[in-house]
């Protein structure tokens, strides 16, 4: 598709993706879900980039132009959208954001009735008429025309979730802890990347009784992800090196992922959260069928240990939504990938930063042991991933040297690692990714593979 990715609708604000954009959108999507005397309702959240107000305020006026109703959560997490959507019976969700990409780049996410990423065909249908101006809509008149409200409350529903999940589990296990304040002595740092969970996540963790470090939550519409959130975990490190918090957790830009560092330092991403959750859920008969759905980018350290647990697990495509359709088709527990995507489906179905970051307290307290005492059978093989920026994604993958060139690797390399050469679904590279039982032979198969994406052309500065 021209304008959708695999994850929304993304673009350089004001360039690619521009105010006249969010309003054919704001239009179609509320004709779309105007049927006979029904008045949608339409709830809209953004992350902290300032081309926030342009797209937000756009595609409130295609909405109620249209004859729908938007309810403004304003700065929220997109997780809360998919939330709320599904609590209170909207029609669907709109979340104006590019997560983890700099501040300049801006997205907008549609969320479907039932809390999902919207469909492939409801999308080119939104870019047909962006193109072509097709289906004519007609401009809803007089008592007709939408109406916008502050919808702000919607945070503090979504808040009192989360916080009522964790002591409903901690009543649940049988655990002494108060469950008012079951993370009571508890010191966590926080790095919240200037972005969705500024508030919201410190908001949280102090109800629980968790004494909070936190850090980058002054966002000023250009600082989000930038040095810092679960793009930049090194920073979170050092907060906790500094502090000698317990355990610290870095969201990006949308909270819909988290990465977390234990009391050592050591980084916890998506494969560790995968594994210690997944003991934790089968210890309290939480996990269906003892299996795990990962991607394929998941560690192969990550498959030997489950293997030893005796955990099944299921590989999708790299991407969330493909890891939400596995899962919800099998009705799996949970599911993630291991840039911190982690989803939970007793709770949500998508990915929730700050919902991943309480599940990993539960497992935490309830295993009564140093968080990095919980991973230390976690063995993880060396990995490198690159990112080529290239002119033809599709050209470059099917070049006959490249295609060669990865081969060669993959046979060299036979079950003692793999190679995973794969084109980014939101942006104009080829992501190289090679596994292997020391550093050194990572770097060399993955610059032979990049610099034959450099000598046959297909590589741009």
């Amino acid at each position: 598709m021209k304008y959708f990715g695999t994850d929304g609708f993304r673009g350089e604000a004001s360039v690619t993706l521009t105010a006249e954009h969010a309003y054919k959108v704001g239009r179609f999507l509320g004709a779309f879900f105007k049927k006979d005397d029904h008045r949608p309702r339409i709830v809209i959240g953004k992350d902290t980039r300032i081309s926030g107000y342009m797209l937000e305020n756009a595609l409130v006026a295609g909405l109620t132009a249209s004859g729908s109703d938007a309810y403004e959560m304003y700065v929220t997490t997109t997780p809360s959208i998919s939330y709320m959507v599904r609590r209170k019976g909207f029609d669907c969700g709109i979340m104006i954001s590019a997560s983890h990409n700099p501040y300049f780049d801006n997205g907008i996410k549609i969320i479907d009735g039932k809390g999902f990423k919207l469909s492939p065909d409801i999308e080119e249908q939104i870019e047909r008429y962006i193109d072509e101006g097709l289906p004519e809509l007609p401009y809803a008149t007089r008592d007709q025309i939408g109406k916008a409200y502050d919808y702000s409350r919607g945070k503090e529903t979504y808040t009192d979730y989360l916080e009522a999940l964790v002591r409903e589990a901690i009543e649940e296990n049988g655990g002494e802890r108060d469950t008012m304040t079951p993370f009571s002595g508890r010191t966590v740092a926080l790095d919240l990347s200037n972005g969705s969970a500024y508030r919201l996540a410190v908001q949280v963790f102090e109800d629980l009784g968790a004494q909070v470090i936190a850090r980058n939550r002054e966002p000023n519409g250009t600082n989000i992800n930038r040095n810092c959130g679960s793009t930049h975990i090194e920073t979170l490190q050092e907060l906790v090196y500094d502090t000698g918090a317990n355990v610290g957790f870095a969201y990006d830009g949308d909270a819909d992922r988290c990465l977390a560092v234990d009391d050592e330092g050591k980084v916890i991403d998506g494969d560790h959260i995968l594994y210690l959750c997944a003991r934790y859920m089968r210890k309290h008969d939480r996990l269906k069928d003892d299996t795990v759905v990962t991607t394929v980018m998941s560690n192969i350290g990550l498959y030997r240990a489950f293997d030893d647990l005796g955990i099944r697990y299921e590989q999708t495509q790299v991407g969330d939504k493909y890891v939400s359709e596995n899962m919800m088709k099998n009705d799996f527990s949970i599911g993630g990938e291991q840039s911190g995507h982690i989803i939970f489906k007793e709770h949500a179905v998508t990915g929730d930063g700050i919902l991943t970051s309480l599940m990993i307290m539960l497992a935490w307290l309830d295993a009564e042991a140093p968080l990095s005492e919980l991973t230390e059978d976690l063995k993880i093989y060396p990995q490198l991933l690159k990112n080529v920026k290239v002119a033809d994604k599709e050209a470059a993958l099917r070049d006959a040297d490249v295609i060669e060139a990865a081969d060669a690797v993959s046979d060299g390399l036979g079950n003692r690692g793999r190679l995973l050469l794969r084109e980014s679904g939101t942006e104009p590279l080829i992501r190289v990714m090679v596994e292997a039982e020391t550093d050194e032979l990572c770097r060399e198969n993955v610059d032979r593979i990049v610099d034959v994406l450099h000598a046959k052309g297909h590589a741009v500065d």
